[in-house]
């Protein structure tokens, strides 16, 4: 693809680099922590944009001359937002209280370059199954969610025999609504 400014995705999931790389993307990671605080009386659907573009407002001193897309997912409930878990027992109760449920993923893009700023989300609502307490326990055992969102990922095995259907992108619940991403880059940034 023909990039007017070198392409960074700025984000250290390797889902992102996953499906940015299997869409034909040219690019490099670089990552900077950046502390992912957000205002408490912030519309949940609105987190994970908000976040995506706190991300992105550290990188353009660094990476003048660079495409630069930051993201961020959250897993939102009726009455909560799903972070990534810090233990077993977290993620067993997030487990737990999508069981049986429906839920929104909502990935937040923020895509930047010298001359300009666009920013969205993309939601996809998942509904799961019922999952019983020996399947939740083996996939934390197994799999190990702690740095994903709502404790779980679509592509692994809980996601595989816990998930009924879902209305939306598959990708954008792996962390990265990819089509929007490449419209929007062909579209608005020439790449």
């Amino acid at each position: 693809m023909n990039l007017s400014y070198p392409l960074i995705l700025a984000s250290n999931s390797p889902r992102r680099k996953e499906i940015l790389a299997n869409a034909g993307f040219d690019f490099k990671v670089e990552t900077i922590s950046v502390n992912e605080d957000f205002p408490q009386e912030l519309d949940h659907h609105q987190v994970a944009k908000f976040l995506a573009e706190k991300k992105g407002s550290f990188y353009p001193e660094i990476f003048s001359n660079h495409i630069i897309i930051t993201a961020d997912t959250t897993v939102v409930t009726d009455s909560e937002i799903l972070n990534k878990p810090e233990n077993d027992e977290e993620a067993y109760k997030m487990l737990r209280a999508l069981s049986g449920n429906s839920h929104q993923v909502i990935t937040g893009v923020c895509i930047i370059s010298p001359s300009q700023k666009i920013s969205f989300s993309e939601a996809t609502k998942v509904f799961f199954g019922d999952i019983d307490d020996q399947e939740i326990q083996h996939y934390i055992s197994k799999y190990k969610p702690f740095d994903k969102a709502g404790a779980y990922g679509i592509q692994e095995w809980i996601g595989m025999i816990g998930i009924d259907r879902i209305e939306g992108s598959f990708y954008n619940v792996m962390g990265l609504p990819i089509r929007k991403i490449y419209k929007t880059l062909a579209n608005h940034f020439a790449v």
